[in-house]
């Protein structure tokens, strides 16, 4: 029998009552675009020659979006919206504080720029594949995957960008695509299923996934269980995400296999994803376990730097060069982690957003030597400074920047990290970062020498087509911002070192999830 339908309930305990303020459908707005763009593309699959000319306008809305997320995360604090009005940790929440704000903008404007060169490598056959629609799927999930405020939404935008990724990797169904694909798949679902049976291990402890939830419930230190045991198997499951030694084999055996556009898109976000969860579950969920996993995050750190920055040494092809180059990187981000300080934290941010330019720049510059040069080999490659003078000074630049010699982008989170490392006694760190600044610039000093200064062998395996303007785009926007980066840090500066000290004490964080948090803690 019906009970009484004229007694009032209160359902502001369980929903949320007031109106949400426009500024908040901002944070999922990201997400809601790439699916949307996706599934559009799919319906318009038998107009492939459309959809260039859909997804690269959606991007330059993404890119729009982010900017504006950003700035408000940046004016007001961190922003929470909650889906289906249930208030947390029941709701599924979406929360953005400067981390994740940053993050998804780079990202949006990697992709952007990846998409413009697409035009002039991706042909055909590559759009009948599905280039645009796994695109706009593997934004969804990286952007998902940056915005969420909730550990398991984490592993389904992971799950999201993997299976799009699958896609990328074997457009074109190439025999050595396939095979960088299987070594690429099989590493990264063990990965998967490794974050899956943490998930399920950190609900089992703390009966909630959501972050805000978790990290107040583990600064509380009411629970008795191992939870050394879940960072490590959480570092274990983001490090072979990120490609960190010892499981990083995988990654320069798969990325110099898909077309180069896949492969700068790859290098410019996928192993920052890795990083990224590893910094938001150890540094703000779990504090105290991952300062007792410093010394063990110390040694993998300088080994992901030199087994990077060594394979790139003794690397002939451009393509695994570089993938080499991304693990050293990884290492360097690694180390701001192990010291776990604000500046540590701050320099290990700055470098990730400036490696996501900068990886994906250098990666379309390698494809533009290929075109140039006919080939993707040191040995026979050559002349390409007198080919195009403007092409080798823009080279050089971004050789500069990797390499972190100054005024470039590179330059300034390495100091950042060196100076954190020194004020915390690691001098061995230090060294380590230093050390594989010089080897790196003796990677790309015989990069130039053999490739651009040398003399072509033969000439007329130089290319005489000029640089079209869908590489020359995206390359010299890059670039631009990896020199803007250089010579006005500031303002990067000054968001990192917010972003670090919002990750080391995340009240406001806590408090857009929870209202009462900072009685919580």
């Amino acid at each position: 029998m019906a009970g009484p339908t004229d007694i009032p309930v209160d359902l502001s305990a369980a929903l949320v009552a007031a109106p949400v303020p426009l500024g908040h459908w901002l944070v999922i707005l990201p997400v809601a675009l790439c699916i949307c763009l996706g599934a559009i593309l799919l319906m318009l699959r038998n107009r492939t020659e459309w959809h260039a000319w859909i997804a690269i306008p959606g991007l330059l809305l993404l890119v729009l979006i982010d900017a504006a997320l950003l700035y408000k995360v940046a004016s007001d604090g961190a922003v929470t919206m909650v889906m289906g009005r249930w208030l947390p940790p029941f709701g599924i929440a979406f929360s953005v504080d400067l981390l994740g704000a940053a993050m998804a903008l780079a990202a949006a404007i990697v992709a952007l720029a990846a998409s413009i060169y697409a035009l002039g490598e991706i042909g055909t056959s590559g759009r009948r594949y599905g280039f645009f629609p796994f695109l706009m799927l593997l934004l969804a999930g990286v952007s998902g995957a940056f915005l969420t405020g909730d550990v398991f939404n984490l592993y389904v935008w992971f799950e999201v960008l993997l299976i799009s990724s699958f896609g990328l990797l074997i457009l074109g169904s190439e025999r050595e695509q396939i095979d960088g694909a299987l070594k690429y798949a099989v590493l990264n679902l063990i990965a998967t299923t490794l974050f899956l049976v943490s998930v399920g291990y950190l609900y089992a402890i703390f009966g909630t996934l959501n972050m805000a939830d978790i990290a107040i419930r583990a600064r509380a230190g009411d629970t008795t269980a191992p939870l050394m045991t879940l960072a490590g198997l959480f570092l274990l499951a983001f490090g072979m995400k990120a490609a960190a030694f010892p499981v990083n084999f995988w990654l320069p055996a798969s990325y110099h296999t898909p077309r180069i556009t896949v492969s700068a898109l790859f290098a410019g976000l996928l192993t920052k994803v890795g990083v990224y969860a590893l910094i938001r579950v150890l540094v703000m969920l779990l504090p105290v376990e991952r300062m007792e996993l410093g010394p063990m995050i110390t040694v993998v750190a300088i080994a992901t730097v030199l087994a990077g920055v060594l394979g790139a040494l003794g690397s002939n092809d451009i393509r695994r060069m570089l993938g080499y180059i991304v693990i050293s990187g990884i290492g360097t981000m690694l180390a701001g982690v192990a010291l776990g300080s604000a500046d540590g934290l701050s320099g290990t941010l700055f470098y990730a957003l400036h490696s996501m330019v900068l990886m994906t720049a250098l990666y379309l510059l390698a494809g533009e030597v290929a075109r140039l040069g006919g080939s993707f080999s040191l040995t026979s490659l050559g002349g390409l400074y007198r080919r195009n003078g403007w092409f080798a000074g823009l080279s050089l630049v971004l050789f500069f920047a990797v390499s972190g010699l100054p005024p470039f982008s590179g330059f300034w989170p390495k100091v950042v990290l060196v100076k954190a490392a020194l004020a915390t006694g690691a001098w061995w760190l230090a060294a380590t970062i230093l050390l594989a600044g010089f080897l790196t610039t003796i990677v790309f000093g015989r990069v130039f020498l053999l490739a651009y200064w040398r003399p072509a062998t033969d000439d007329t395996a130089v290319s005489a087509e000029p640089i079209k303007w869908q590489a020359s785009m995206p390359l010299l926007a890059l670039t631009l911002l990896v020199v803007a980066f250089g010579f006005f840090p500031e303002r990067l500066l000054q968001l990192t070192q917010s972003a670090a000290a919002g990750l080391e004490q995340p009240t406001a964080y806590l408090h857009s999830v929870f209202p009462q948090a900072g009685a919580k803690q």
